[in-house]
């Protein structure tokens, strides 16, 4: 297997893995906000979900961009 498909799939099981377990975390928490948009405001949600959907947001987009900055190998 490649070492690209190997990142890809280790990066797709550990942000799942995150989500999981941030999903379990959050189902008795009371603390919920909405997101006011540009347009209008989103349903009301937990403080820890909007933070930490957006911090595996950030993980997976910023191991997707380092794909694009590696070197090439002379």
């Amino acid at each position: 297997m490649s070492f690209l498909i190997k990142k890809l799939i280790f990066i797709f099981t550990f942000n799942c893995s995150l989500f999981l377990i941030l999903m379990i975390g959050l189902q008795n928490s009371s603390n919920k906000k909405e997101v006011d948009l540009i347009i209008k405001d989103t349903v009301s949600l937990p403080i820890g979900f909007i933070v930490g959907v957006s911090f595996l947001s950030g993980s997976i987009t910023g191991s997707l961009i380092s794909f694009n900055f590696k070197s090439k190998k002379n």
